[in-house]
């Protein structure tokens, strides 16, 4: 994995215990994390908004979002122009996720996989490349 992606990470309490997890899984230099900071009830859309201006301001590379379902994160993500938050909960549409849709944020669903799963999903995220070509002309198309 490449250790110079500079990455932001956040979740909500249902994604607090992934977030901690892939936090100390990734042991980057560059990750900085949004919160939530304890498994207490929050509300997404403030881990979600900060991660996502982070990204679409350029100061990161990626983002990871948790929470229970990633729709929640995923919706609010969307809302910023050049993000493209991805609902992954498996390796293989992490790695389309990145090489069809040039996805710059992983959401990842906690109450539905492993963190197992949940590290492998973003270890394929952050290591696959946007192919370009006729998807590059898709992506162009995203933005209103």
């Amino acid at each position: 994995m490449n250790n110079d992606l500079k990455l932001a990470i956040g979740a909500d309490h249902a994604g607090f215990d992934y977030k901690q997890a892939i936090t100390k899984w990734l042991k980057a230099d560059n990750l900085k994390d949004f919160g939530t900071y304890s498994p207490d009830s929050v509300d997404y859309p403030d881990f979600a908004h900060p991660v996502a201006s982070a990204v679409e301001s350029g100061e990161f590379d990626f983002g990871i979002l948790i929470c229970g379902s990633a729709n929640g994160v995923a919706i609010t993500a969307n809302k910023h122009q050049g993000i493209r938050a991805a609902i992954c909960w498996n390796e293989e549409l992490a790695s389309l996720a990145r090489k069809h849709n040039n996805a710059n944020i992983v959401c990842i669903p906690a109450r539905f996989i492993s963190i197992d799963e949940a590290e492998k999903i973003v270890k394929t995220f952050l290591e696959t490349d946007f192919e370009g070509g006729r998807h590059a002309n898709r992506v162009g198309k995203i933005a209103c």
